[in-house]
């Protein structure tokens, strides 16, 4: 695979999506959402949304719908900049998925730790996360709670269900809208090989899964551990603590769960991907830390 990183003008281009003229859009810590031209890698800022910008979708009308960690749910225009509220008072909006009549659904990782206890939420397990729904008319409901870090959402191709990643458990959890099954859940995926950050649904029809960082034994022990243990290990210096390796993958399920792709790229030139997003057969990626989104393209394309 060929690995090319572009470089933004901010830290932590942590999700990425791509446009219908082919341009790229990601949002960094610092609240500016940047617009990159894919073959030039030119890069401007096009709005700001004033708190620390997550996941990244295309909400219609050339407009962006943004997680803002801080804000909550927010509808972007980057054509002028404006920024309008559509979901607050969340502990810590993180990604959504678009449906085709404009149903939003969108994960609340923690109704305990906001971003910047991030590593908490992970050793402690507090499985207050919630995916939840906002329809068109504005109304917004809770559709899945009790979850374990709340992360990443995508809608199957056909819309029969919503898929959302438990970080702190390595699965995705599948949550059935129509059908027979609907309104239940179960798994898309299990005992990944990662930890599950952002997922999105490809150009290609398969839902795509950004591992942040490798399985790692000591953080797996410590969430076994007692909750008194777990809390007093998020007060030792950050340091000390157990944190992400240095790693670049990607994976791609079908509607089955079957495993497509998975996919590495240059860990010495970049790490941490916490966002993904197959378009045209090259695969976007972001990263929460990283000042520059990469991507992953065929050698042979």
């Amino acid at each position: 695979m060929d690995f090319r990183v572009i470089v933004v003008p901010g830290r932590g281009a942590e999700d990425v999506v791509v446009a219908p003229d082919g341009a790229v859009y990601t949002g960094t810590e610092d609240g500016v959402i940047h617009r990159i031209d894919p073959e030039s890698g030119d890069v401007a800022a096009v709005a700001n949304t004033g708190g620390r910008p997550l996941g990244i979708e295309l909400l219609g009308g050339g407009r962006l719908l943004v997680c803002d960690a801080r804000r909550g749910l927010l509808a972007v225009d980057p054509a002028d900049g404006t920024v309008e509220e559509l979901v607050g008072g969340m502990k810590f909006c993180n990604n959504a998925a678009v449906a085709a009549d404009g149903t939003i659904y969108f994960s609340d990782s923690s109704e305990i730790h906001p971003i910047d206890e991030w590593r908490n939420e992970m050793l402690e397990v507090t499985r207050t996360g919630r995916l939840r729904r906002r329809d068109p008319d504005g109304k917004v409901s809770t559709i899945e709670k009790d979850l374990a870090f709340a992360n990443g959402v995508a809608l199957a191709q056909d819309e029969s269900f919503v898929a959302v990643a438990e970080t702190a458990l390595r699965t995705i959890v599948r949550h059935w809208l129509t059908g027979p099954r609907a309104g239940s859940r179960d798994y898309l995926a299990e005992d990944l090989p990662g930890y599950p950050d952002n997922i999105a649904l490809g150009s290609d029809g398969l839902i795509w899964v950004a591992l942040a960082s490798p399985k790692d034994s000591l953080v797996e022990r410590i969430q076994q551990g007692p909750l008194w243990l777990r809390r007093n290990l998020t007060r030792i210096p950050q340091p000390l603590q157990p944190g992400p390796k240095r790693t670049v993958r990607v994976q791609a399920y079908d509607n089955l769960g079957g495993l497509v792709h998975d996919l590495s790229g240059d860990n010495k030139r970049y790490h941490m991907v916490t966002g993904v997003r197959e378009h045209g057969g090259r695969v976007w990626v972001g990263s929460l830390h990283e000042p520059a989104v990469a991507v992953l393209t065929s050698s042979g394309a």
